[in-house]
């Protein structure tokens, strides 16, 4: 997938966001949030766009500034910033009475979980795919010894090796990640949610999505362990199973008269 009829939406900060909507008449919009230093051309959000729009359902997929085609340093990027992105976005595209089902890839999750407060009742369905809040904490900075930690202390750029994968962090990155902490707040939304994980994630251990589960007080919940599944999760039986769960969750018309 490429970016033909992707735009550029321009946030109050002067940040240029590439995103695409594609506008169906239905009462649901589906959003998925991409994950770190990832973008929304990926095998996960084109099969999620493809469902959507064989389903006549709206759907909004983006980059957070530093990623992709946005603008912006990724270094100079944080949670607070890329949360900001999405919710000036998403409140400045989505009809107001359009319901809202948030679709998380790893770091998406957590970005999707800081907007829960701000649209609340709107929000009628959550998927989560190799979930990843707080894991600039947990999975980076705690493990760290004394020398990498004073060089990032230091305000230089640590490049981190982690699975397969490399990433450029900053004292700025992990310090704001304190500041977003949401794996002890409370959602009382009566609404479905569905965890994805893989057994052969490297990168992100599934005690995080059963952390997830534990933030739902009220909801009804789903976890699915994907057999030999990795981080990205993004073989054709995995985006058939995420499709699948996608849509019971939109053939329930129920969960959409619920937190009125």
């Amino acid at each position: 997938m490429n970016y033909k009829r992707s735009k550029y939406f321009t946030t109050l900060g002067k940040r240029k966001i590439k995103y695409l909507y594609i506008k169906k008449n239905s009462q649901i919009t589906v959003v998925f949030f991409h994950g770190f230093m990832s973008d929304m051309i990926g095998a996960k959000p084109t099969a999620i766009q493809r469902f959507c729009r064989k389903k006549k359902l709206n759907f909004l997929k983006f980059e957070y500034s530093g990623h992709g085609k946005s603008t912006g340093q990724f270094i100079e990027g944080n949670i607070s910033k890329w949360t900001n992105d999405a919710k000036q976005l998403i409140k400045s595209k989505v009809k107001k009475d359009n319901n809202l089902i948030f679709i998380g890839s790893s770091m998406g999750s957590w970005i999707a979980l800081n907007l829960f407060p701000f649209f609340n009742k709107k929000i009628k369905g959550f998927i989560g795919i190799s979930s990843a809040p707080e894991f600039l904490e947990e999975l980076m900075w705690k493990k760290f010894n004394k020398k990498v930690k004073k060089i990032i202390m230091r305000k230089k750029i640590y490049y981190f090796e982690h699975g397969k994968f490399t990433y450029p962090l900053t004292k700025q990155l992990i310090f704001n990640g304190r500041k977003n902490k949401v794996l002890n707040n409370k959602i009382n939304l009566e609404i479905p949610i569905v965890l994805f994980h893989g057994t052969k994630d490297e990168v992100v251990p599934l005690k995080f999505s059963r952390k997830i589960l534990k933030i739902f007080k009220k909801s009804k919940k789903k976890l699915i362990k994907i057999k030999n599944g990795d981080h990205s999760l993004s073989r054709k039986n995995d985006l058939k199973k995420i499709c699948h769960e996608l849509n019971l969750m939109t053939k329930d018309h129920s969960f959409l008269l619920n937190n009125f």
